[in-house]
């Protein structure tokens, strides 16, 4: 049997200076030839500048001025600055004892990233007694030119554990940061289940799409201020969206189904629904869309992005004419729960791996029922209840909350 080794001594080395291959695996040689244990060990580089720790412990065959001599000059040759730190036995011990603190990721997403978004974020997770692990940028570098314009997205991804004091007072907080600042802010429980999602469901209108389909065809059959007074009226909670939903089809009666084609070829669709929606059937998600609007639209927009489901209301034609009838039950808000649940069952998964996006009131049952819900450019009330929301972004914004990185979405 094996001796067992008994450490002798926990030291903390720190290198920093310029990045080139084959440090780490330089002085982690001279490591292995003292017979060391590597307790932790983290790298990052910023602009080609190499920071790098290692945690390690010394057993009592090994000598720990040999250890750190060969290090210093290792790194004396490579242009390094070393630095080391006895760490006390207690203290290592109680710094494992806090890995079964609960941890999150918090994103941040801007247009141009800023101290003021960074100082406000960290001190609010400061104040929440939360500490900071890790942080990473999602997105790629950005150009000095287009840091000057202010076009391309920047995401810095957050890892932090402790116990969360007050989630919704962090909530409110980064909701007043987002509308003070213009930048998008989003909180997670970092578990399994975040690395793990596979369907995402979507509204449609003004969703998907930047217009509501209802009020288009009601241009065409002249009939929009009447159908826009009972859009309001539903919006102030006088009717329900079923009441409204019919009185707004019955206005509809005896316009021509072309016109539906027409309507369809022309659909503004949200900026990054392309290239969100690419990725996602790239790397094998099922999507679907959850609507209050009609099939027909949602069938074309499933052949053009290439949508797995789509379940909405349908429009009644007769001679070619819509009757002012719908056909089968209203997709109302708690349809839209009920056909994700479905959909979830059916595609055998959890719950906490479904992705909900929508921007209406009437979207709020399936955000609250996913595991990842998102107000997408919303109301004030919606995206107050929404576990997370998006407003200074486009549709492929949603890509950095589920994880990816820019070098993976721009592969080939």
């Amino acid at each position: 049997m094996s001796e067992t080794k008994k450490r002798k001594e926990l030291i903390l080395l720190n290198i920093q200076g310029t990045d080139k291959p084959g440090v780490t695996a330089t002085l982690t040689s001279i490591l292995a030839a003292h017979n060391v244990d590597i307790l932790d060990i983290g790298q990052a580089v910023i602009h080609n500048d190499l920071g790098l720790g290692i945690l390690f412990a010394i057993t009592d065959k090994s000598d720990s001025s040999s250890i750190l001599k060969d290090l210093l000059f290792r790194a004396y040759e490579l242009g390094l600055t070393v630095k080391f730190t006895p760490i006390p036995e207690n203290t290592y011990n109680d710094w494992v004892s806090q890995q079964g603190k609960e941890r999150y990721i918090i994103t941040l997403l801007a247009q141009r990233l800023t101290a003021l978004h960074v100082a406000r974020v960290t001190t609010i997770i400061a104040e929440q007694n939360l500490n900071i692990d890790l942080i990473t940028r999602l997105s790629g570098r950005p150009s000095l030119d287009v840091v000057q314009n202010s076009k391309a997205k920047t995401v810095v991804e957050f890892s932090v554990r402790g116990h969360l004091a007050d989630a919704e007072k962090m909530k409110r907080d980064f909701i007043e940061i987002s509308k003070e600042t213009g930048v998008d802010i989003a909180f997670q429980i970092d578990n399994i289940y975040r690395r793990n999602r596979r369907l995402v469901c979507f509204d449609m209108d003004s969703t998907l799409i930047q217009t509501e389909v209802i009020d288009e065809l009601a241009r065409r059959a002249g009939v929009y201020d009447q159908v826009s007074a009972i859009t309001e009226s539903a919006m102030r909670g006088e009717i329900d969206f079923c009441q409204s939903f019919e009185k707004r089809v019955s206005l509809l009666k005896g316009l021509d189904v072309s016109v539906m084609k027409d309507i369809a070829e022309n659909l503004p669709l949200t900026d990054g629904a392309e290239r969100l929606f690419a990725t996602l059937k790239k790397y094998g998600y099922k999507t679907a869309i959850l609507s209050g609007g009609f099939n027909y639209f949602g069938n074309y927009l499933k052949n053009k992005l290439g949508i797995d489901y789509v379940f909405a209301n349908e429009l009644e034609v007769e001679n070619g004419k819509l009757t002012g009838r719908h056909v089968g039950d209203i997709v109302d808000g708690a349809k839209k729960a009920e056909m994700l649940r479905l959909l979830a069952f059916k595609e055998d998964l959890h719950l906490e791996q479904v992705i909900a996006v929508g921007d209406g009131s009437n979207d709020l049952p399936m955000i609250q029922l996913a595991g990842l819900g998102i107000a997408f450019h919303a109301k004030p009330k919606v995206k107050a209840t929404a576990q997370h929301a998006i407003s200074a972004n486009g549709l492929d914004a949603i890509l950095y909350l589920m994880g990816f990185r820019d070098r993976e979405l721009n592969s080939k």
